[in-house]
């Protein structure tokens, strides 16, 4: 008997989720706890696995569909049957009507072989749905699945093969036995064998649409500043191999960002509130988001009570969080929430760029690229690490002298690393 596949819970507040891609194919065996299909939603992709063994057969919603909790994507049979009842059904009822008698108009029943001649029968909706949008004749596919079930690929294939081999239009000749001049529409099919179309992900959608958000419902200002690094650099040589060796973690410069800031926003707790309507929700705890680049885009993981943390604690919590979210690992929980935001766009080589807010935080730091440059210290000139600092802020909330100060409080802190320890 066949057992449904259902969309599982997504987490709290998450109520519907895209299909990204089918691991399996309609017809191929899987096994209890095996992934079947992966679904994307705005904060993170989820598998949902197989609850029992046999074949995998019928997939009711195609790659890039909406789909709700609870809702039924496709269905698994009992080993060795697949999709072969299902057929075998069809395949009966057609011969009935093949059986069936003229009509009394003297006109044929149809031969009720339609479906299985246009391949249609051979397709999932998804693949039916695809060779539909480009035209392409599913009775001209030989498919390479089990059963000689057309599969994506086989559909994709033709596509190109056909896009490659078409010719233009022959136009009779003139009068003067001339041939005409190539039609434009040939250079434009020359130009669509050069295109790509790739699906954004659901998590591509929602950041675009977060970003824009951002921009649209804040009054986004920035104001820069410069740190100069050489005394956090003299200290994490001198110290980073004892460091790890004690606390098994890599000493890096994010603790002392993250340490400057918390010390930042205890001074200036504006910078670490919430916009609600007519209210400033001013937090005092201390929940830092960590921008993390991963092959779909950026993540916002959430490092909880950073304020209680030590050096090293803050750099392995960042370490694994990066390490979820390049894996895919990440859960909602990693990713609610926040007071304030730490980006470093530095590790990519940016000299200097300004953030946009992660609302509905009100502010984010944004570090980059340490540079040696000339600098003038007790009127002499000389050369120094240097790091451009850049601080967006809702305006609405926080006013240009007490961002200028906050970013000034951050630089202190940096060039005077010992006493970050205070701030603990």
């Amino acid at each position: 008997m066949a057992a449904e596949i259902h969309v599982p819970e997504l987490g709290e507040s998450v109520a519907d989720a895209t299909v990204g891609r089918w691991l399996k194919q309609e017809g191929e065996d899987v096994t209890s706890g095996e992934a079947l299909v992966e679904l994307e939603t705005d904060k993170i992709n989820f598998e949902v696995e197989a609850e029992q063994d046999g074949v995998l057969e019928s997939i009711s919603k195609g790659e890039g569909e909406t789909v709700n909790v609870g809702e039924v994507i496709g269905t698994i049979g009992e080993a060795g049957d697949g999709a072969a009842p299902a057929e075998t059904e069809e395949e009966e009822e057609q011969q009935a009507e093949i059986e069936q008698p003229e009509t009394e108009a003297g006109g044929e029943t149809s031969n009720g072989h339609r479906e299985v001649e246009d391949g249609a029968g051979r397709a999932s909706p998804s693949v039916r749905k695809l060779a539909q949008e480009y035209e392409v004749d599913l009775a001209e596919v030989s498919g390479s699945g089990s059963g000689g079930r057309i599969t994506r690929d086989d559909v994709e294939r033709l596509i190109r093969d056909q896009s490659r081999t078409a010719a233009p239009e022959e136009t009779e000749r003139d009068g003067k036995g001339e041939a005409p001049q190539p039609a434009p529409a040939a250079s434009e099919d020359r130009r669509a064998d050069l295109e790509e179309r790739v699906r954004l992900s659901r998590r591509r959608q929602t950041i675009a649409k977060r970003l824009v958000e951002s921009q649209q419902t804040s009054a986004t200002l920035t104001t820069f500043n410069e740190v100069d690094m050489s005394a956090v650099m003299e200290l994490r040589k001198r110290r980073k191999e004892s460091f790890q060796e004690r606390t098994g973690a890599r000493l890096g410069f994010m603790s002392f960002f993250t340490k400057a800031a918390i010390g930042a926003l205890k001074a200036f707790p504006k910078v670490n509130a919430e916009l609600q309507d007519s209210e400033l929700v001013l937090k005092k705890y201390y929940d830092i988001g960590v921008a993390v680049n991963t092959d779909e885009g950026l993540v916002v993981p959430i490092l909880r009570d950073a304020d209680h943390k030590n050096f090293a604690e803050i750099e392995q919590g960042i370490v694994d969080l990066a390490t979820k979210a390049r894996e895919g690992k990440l859960t909602l929980d990693d990713l609610r929430g926040g007071t304030f935001t730490i980006t470093n766009g530095g590790i990519f080589g940016s000299l200097v760029s300004t953030p946009i807010l992660t609302v509905p935080q009100v502010a984010i730091l944004g570090m980059h690229k340490i540079q040696e440059r000339p600098v003038v210290v007790d009127g002499e000139i000389v050369v120094r690490p240097m790091m451009y600092l850049a601080l967006s802020y809702d305006h609405r909330v926080i006013d240009g002298a007490e961002a200028v100060s906050f970013l000034v409080r951050i630089k202190e802190l940096i060039e005077d690393p010992e006493s970050l320890l205070l701030e603990g």
